[in-house]
């Protein structure tokens, strides 16, 4: 009896082979997702991860500071006030005219509020930032002598005046270690997983704790310069990140470099930063593109 020969496999068409990269795909993900299930981080991993990204990011920021222009502490204090809502940009292109009309406390306190309402009116929200600048200032000069406190429960007695912006003051006016979290530094940090905390003053004491006091200020200016040049809020530029190996929630964004890189805002992507008056210690030279010779 002649033997039944096996009829040819036919090729699989483009849709069935399309089906199986996609189950191959979803299979190694899952494998994938169970790993990190199995071996959760620990602790201790997440803060020497922490603390390499913050020598990587110091690498790739060496000339991170404040991007807001100030000449003293009443300038910087003003200013961090202002940019509440808008742009450090912005608040620069503002605060020249606004300090050239009431160069100290006194002169602010004494302000007519509607006046310094169109100084101010471009950085939004001009008539809630008048207020609590004519209050901070009244405060400055009737309770501290006419100088900005160097101390953090001094200025958040002020109007209008937070941890953050407490802490920009205290370290970037006084030398005083500080944790700025805005939103981008919130932000990134949830990203990264050192906290899932949404609550910015525990965001602080969960950083405070990762961190040396003396990395505290710095550490601020290189997640703020990240947040705002590659880890954006609505698209990230994943695949143009120089800590894309260190990040848990690579591909939330691009993760193609070339595209990636038509993300990049300011000198990462060939545009200038938000000072127009750098201070006399800022080299003054952006860094070079990522990716560039």
């Amino acid at each position: 009896m002649p033997r039944k020969t096996a009829a040819p496999k036919q090729a699989a068409g483009p849709k069935r082979t399309a089906v199986a990269a996609e189950k191959t795909t979803a299979a190694k993900a899952t494998v994938k997702e169970a790993r990190k299930a199995a071996k959760p981080e620990s602790h201790l991993a997440m803060v020497r991860r922490a603390r390499r990204i913050n020598r990587e990011l110091a690498e790739v920021y060496p000339y991170a500071h404040p991007e807001l222009d100030f000449r003293n502490p009443f300038e910087l204090l003003v200013a961090t006030v202002l940019s509440a809502q808008t742009t450090d940009l912005r608040v620069n292109q503002t605060t020249p005219a606004l300090f050239a009309a009431y160069p100290t406390p006194e002169d602010m306190a004494a302000a007519v509020p509607e006046e310094m309402e169109e100084l101010i009116r471009p950085t939004g929200f001009f008539r809630a930032k008048t207020k609590s600048l004519l209050g901070l200032s009244a405060a400055i000069r009737d309770d501290f002598g006419g100088e900005v406190p160097g101390r953090l429960e001094d200025l958040v007695s002020l109007p209008g005046v937070g941890r953050k912006t407490a802490n920009v003051v205290l370290g970037n006016a006084f030398g005083v270690p500080g944790i700025t979290v805005d939103t981008h530094f919130g932000r990134l940090v949830r990203r990264w997983k050192w906290t899932d905390e949404e609550d910015p003053v525990k965001v602080e004491a969960v950083v405070a704790d990762i961190f040396p006091k003396s990395e505290w200020t710095m550490l601020s200016h290189r997640v703020v310069f990240h947040g705002r040049r590659i880890c954006h809020a609505r698209k990230p530029a994943c695949g143009a990140c120089p800590i894309a190996p260190l990040c848990p929630s690579y591909g939330e964004g691009e993760t193609d470099p070339e595209k990636a890189r038509k993300l990049l805002k300011y000198e990462m992507g060939g545009y200038p930063g938000q000072r127009l008056s750098p201070p006399p210690d800022y080299p003054g030279k952006p860094a070079p593109a990522l990716g560039a010779a």
